[in-house]
């Protein structure tokens, strides 16, 4: 008889046991979701800011073509993904340069992860015969 009254005060338990752990477990998996997220976030960043520099750096490339060869880019390859901050390309003499900064898409409310990169590049000019 004692048994029986030690099975009935157990009775819900493993309800309890797991509404208390299902919501930590789908917390843990939209973690893992979100640092996907952000991991590709980079990855897409980091090429727009690629493909920018090899359009700043072109001979007769300009800055503005570097940063809307970023845009675009970015527009194709992750427009839900980023949400993009600052985008800026320059290109002087001997150097072309494109760096950009945002966040990450957020699927933990109030988690906002930074993404930035910055690519770097000689540029390209036509020099004659050097002696």
């Amino acid at each position: 008889m004692a048994d029986r009254d030690h099975r009935r005060g157990e009775r819900g338990s493993a309800t309890t046991e797991a509404v208390l752990v299902t919501p930590v477990l789908l917390f843990l998996v939209m973690l893992i979701v979100q640092f996907g997220l952000w991991y590709h976030a980079q990855h897409v960043v980091r090429a727009a800011a690629q493909e920018g520099v090899r359009a700043a750096r072109a001979e007769g490339g300009t800055d503005d073509a570097g940063a809307e060869r970023a845009e675009a880019f970015l527009e194709s390859a992750g427009p839900r993904i980023v949400v993009v901050g600052d985008l800026s390309a320059e290109r002087g003499t001997e150097v072309a340069s494109v760096s950009i900064s945002g966040e990450a898409v957020s699927v933990v409310p109030g988690f906002h992860l930074p993404v930035k990169a910055t690519a770097t590049s000689p540029v390209e000019r036509f020099r004659g015969d050097v002696p």
